[in-house]
Order: structure tokens, then sequence, then C-alpha cells
């Protein structure tokens, strides 16, 4: 496990990279969380309306239950998880070992869309917590 610092400006970089890449791509609501279930971010158009705090800490061991799942069945590890509702759904992924993304989006917005960029956000945001 890597030990990473937190600033104001490594925040406020992992912010403005999730808003220019999802939020403006039609997402709701994004969450960067780290395996405890601590926020690290929280962005979107409704993300004064979500309890964070209880969504971060279930997603965390939600995560940590499909990595033990993985595991039974012999793979390392499952580096996203995906729900579907009937107005909305959630999609988990893992960012590096350390942190998760939380992103949840409406009908009007493609899985797909959603998943290529979290791929492309992953390196960014590994980037700017890495350094």
């Amino acid at each position: 496990m890597q030990d990473f610092i937190l600033t104001a400006e490594i925040l406020e970089k992992a912010r403005n990279a999730i808003e220019g890449s999802l939020i403006q791509a039609g997402v709701r609501t994004a969450l960067l969380i780290d395996g405890a279930g601590n926020i690290l971010s929280n962005c979107g158009h409704d993300s004064d309306d979500i309890d964070a705090i209880s969504l971060a800490a279930l997603a965390a061991a939600n995560l940590g239950a499909t990595s033990q799942i993985a595991k039974l069945i012999g793979e390392e590890d499952f580096s996203l998880l995906f729900h579907k509702g009937k107005n909305g759904n959630i999609h988990f992924g893992r960012i590096g070992e350390e942190l998760i993304l939380i992103t949840i989006f409406g009908e009007d917005v493609s899985l797909g869309l959603v998943r290529c960029r979290v791929t492309d956000l992953t390196d960014t945001l590994l980037q700017i917590f890495e350094g």
C-alpha cells in the first residue's frame, strides 16, 4: 500500500478532472473515495441530494466484498461494478489500488460513455495522486 499526501491543490486538480470529464458529459454525481470509504471529492448536480457519507462507506464495503468474491473464482479482483435502476444507474470503478470512483447517471448517458471516461480519467487521477 502506497501512502499519499493529500493537499488542497491535489484535491482541486482531481475535482477539476472529474468535472471536466464526467460531469460535463452529463453524469449527475461523481464521488472519489478511498478504500476505507473516506470522501476525497464530491462533484455534480445532485451531490447535495445524496447521503454521500453512507454511499461512500457502502461502496467501499461493496467493492471489498466483490474483491473477495473475485478471489473465490480465481480472479485477482474485479475492477468495476455496475447497477442499473429505473431512474438512475451507478458505476463503481477502481482507480489504482487505493481509490474508487463512484459515478451516478441517468438514461441520458450511456454506460459505454461512462466506462470510456472513467478509463481515461483513471490515468489522470493516478498522475495527480501519485505525482
